[in-house]
């Protein structure tokens, strides 16, 4: 799900600059944008691959799953997931998928709006793919708590728009994404028990939903919760 955020307007608090948007808003806009009749993308996203692959499978958390892409690719490695999103169109939506392709017993989907409410559990992976929304949402409340959730070894890997892709829903020209070390700041964890791996700004050629192709720029924050 792309979900949160900033001022400017940017892509942390607030977005779009919608103030005072009432919780049941923010799910009703992702419902009407799952419902839509539209082939969503359900691939993995190529970062979360690239930093998933040489680990040891274990508990991951997909935070904002959409389409579930992340999750399936995550549960058919041997990874115990665990979903969520505010949308139950796409919670159901990925429920399904994982019984259609027979790695139900690997996939837990769960509907949070995640400005109130977080998965119970510790985690080995956390990912936040794409996590931007046009609605008031603490993303860094959010993710902290996501970080505070991974287990000693555990990864958090944020995964945020640099760019604005022809096809976004957000085509404001004044938008700013925040980039790896403004997240990092916001997290304001502590250095003696989480450590940074990685913290860039790569492009690639990417593919969008109708087909069409646009290089596009990724911030990419990558925090390893050491222990203590």
């Amino acid at each position: 799900m792309d979900f949160t955020r900033h001022r400017r307007p940017t892509a942390d608090a607030a977005g779009a600059g919608v103030q005072g948007t009432a919780d049941n808003d923010a799910e009703r806009f992702w419902e009407q944008h799952y419902r839509a009749p539209r082939a969503w993308d359900a691939r993995v996203n190529p970062l979360l691959a690239g930093t998933a692959t040489p680990l040891r499978p274990g508990a991951a958390l997909d935070l904002g799953c959409g389409a579930g892409g992340d999750a399936i690719w995550l549960a058919r490695r041997g990874w115990h997931v665990t979903a969520v999103d505010i949308s139950t169109t796409a919670v159901e939506r990925v429920r399904e998928r994982a019984r259609d392709l027979g790695v139900a017993d690997q996939v837990v989907t769960a509907q949070h709006d995640l400005a109130s409410s977080f998965p119970t559990g510790r985690f080995d992976l956390v990912s936040a793919q794409y996590f931007h929304t046009p609605l008031p949402l603490h993303r860094s409340r959010v993710l902290r708590t996501a970080a505070r959730a991974l287990r000693p070894g555990g990864l958090l890997l944020v995964v945020d728009h640099g760019s604005t892709a022809p096809w976004s829903w957000n085509q404001d020209p004044d938008i700013h994404f925040p980039t790896p070390a403004e997240t990092a700041a916001e997290l304001d964890l502590d250095l003696a028990y989480w450590s940074v791996l990685r913290a860039g700004m790569p492009r690639r050629r990417a593919t969008g939903p109708a087909g069409e192709t646009a290089t596009v720029t990724d911030n990419v924050l990558l925090v390893q919760f050491i222990g203590g």
